[in-house]
């Protein structure tokens, strides 16, 4: 059938049974691909054009400057061209691998690394960079991204150039716009290995700690892992805490000397711990058990007050507690009778009986399964000469914590008087026998 409009001539189009319909095709002039199109419309030189000249327009007025960049978002492709933007802010220019400026391209003389090697002007340029990733968010991760890379890239700057982008990177660690993770990029083998690692984190530290305080340093390297990882800052063969601790002091960092330290030995517990939980968990001797724990807190400089609360969380942590109250105090008795010559051996110092005893305080309140057996313990180890009547005393009168303080003050209180009365008696009896 023939299908005819306005006297058109139209194509015909076969219906018959086994007959492919043939598929339309369109005929004329072809379509430049986008992807050419985007390399012209996108290009990197001109977008660097734009920045450079505005820069130069505005000179060392970083207001002016914060307000150029401000209004060029709006025209320019900041999110395609991140790298690029900061590159300039930083360098003045476009930085090829290893950190050197493309000599082909116009750059500015005002930009962080031509700037003044001191804390304020830093400061100064830190708002300019907050400024813009406050007003373009988008730029947060590019602008963390670029940090990385200029650290990877130090050895291709100047000392002074190194010395800047330091004081730069601790200041906006400090107000939070960049994450402490970019420290990992300062692990370099190449970086490390020279010297270049350990001197920009000097001036990095400083300036961080300026802005904040060590507590805060401390808090957010923890939060991502980086507390424990410092004395890589240093090669191998100087890894340690007496080096780290010398070159920090030595440079007026002796706070960030003494929280590396710290980590160290927080570490040195950890594994001590886990070791002595290994030792327990495969039945070795209580002896065998006790000279290993003395040789490792000589070489670790740990005290028995701090190795007291270790002994007592791995004896706590060697057996799997039943959740009824009514059984878990036999258990409790049993098993710590078992260990209480591992006890003993930790606890020859009146201040480490007195760790002891808050550390049962503070075990027994935070498992509630324990609340009542508080007093017990505490009678078990005094038979067993793990803890004097004089611990116990100061304990009672002003030694505790506040966790459950009256709970346990009462559960005690009978016992107390029965060794204040024993005191009493024996005071008696050493008078009656000198006259």
């Amino acid at each position: 059938m023939n299908l005819c409009i306005a006297g058109a001539t139209q194509p015909q189009v076969s219906f018959m049974n086994n007959q492919k319909q043939q598929k339309p095709t369109l005929t004329g002039q072809r379509f430049k691909t986008r992807k050419r199109d985007e390399k012209e419309r996108f290009d990197p030189t001109q977008f660097q054009e734009s920045i450079v000249q505005g820069l130069n327009q505005t000179g060392t007025d970083l207001e002016a400057v914060a307000k150029f960049l401000d209004a060029s978002g709006g025209k320019l492709d900041y999110r395609r061209y991140a790298e690029t933007l900061f590159d300039i802010l930083v360098a003045g220019g476009m930085l090829a691998p290893g950190g050197t400026l493309s000599d082909d391209l116009t750059r500015t003389e005002f930009c962080v690394f031509t700037a003044s090697e001191d804390l304020e002007t830093m400061q100064a340029y830190a708002q300019v960079f907050n400024k813009l990733i406050r007003r373009y968010k988008y730029l947060e991760k590019g602008f963390e991204e670029e940090i990385k890379k200029l650290l990877l890239f130090l050895k291709g700057f100047t000392e002074s150039e190194r010395n800047k982008l330091a004081m730069l990177t601790g200041i906006l660690l400090g107000n939070g716009t960049l994450s402490a993770s970019i420290v990992i990029s300062l692990y370099n083998e190449n970086l490390v290995k020279e010297g270049v690692s350990a001197a920009f984190a000097v001036k990095l530290f400083k300036a961080w700690i300026n802005e904040k305080d060590i507590g805060s340093v401390a808090s957010s390297l923890r939060k991502v892992g980086m507390d424990n990882r410092l004395m890589e800052l240093f090669p191998a063969n100087k890894r340690s805490c007496e080096h780290f601790s010398k070159y920090f002091t030595d440079a007026g960092l002796k706070e960030l000397s003494d929280f590396a330290r710290n980590q160290q030995s927080i570490g040195a517990r950890k594994e001590l711990q886990k070791e002595l939980q290994e030792q327990m968990s495969r039945g070795e001797p209580f002896k065998d058990i006790i000279l290993y724990v003395k040789e490792e807190m000589k070489k670790t400089n740990i005290s028995e007050q701090t190795m007291i609360g270790i002994v007592w969380t791995s004896v706590m942590s060697a057996v799997e507690w039943n959740k009824k109250e009514e059984l878990v105090t036999e258990q409790a008795m049993k098993h710590l009778k078992q260990y209480s010559p591992l006890l003993k051996a930790f606890s020859s110092q009146g201040l480490s009986e007195l760790t002891l005893l808050v550390k049962i305080q503070d075990y027994c309140y935070d498992n509630i399964h324990f609340m009542k057996t508080f007093q017990k313990i505490v009678v078990l180890l005094y038979k067993a000469d793990v803890l004097s009547e004089e611990a116990i005393l100061k304990w009672y009168t002003d030694a505790h914590i506040a966790k459950g303080k009256s709970v346990f003050l009462e559960q005690m209180k009978k016992f107390v008087e029965w060794l204040k009365n024993a005191e009493e008696e024996s005071d008696e009896s050493d008078t009656e026998e000198g006259d």
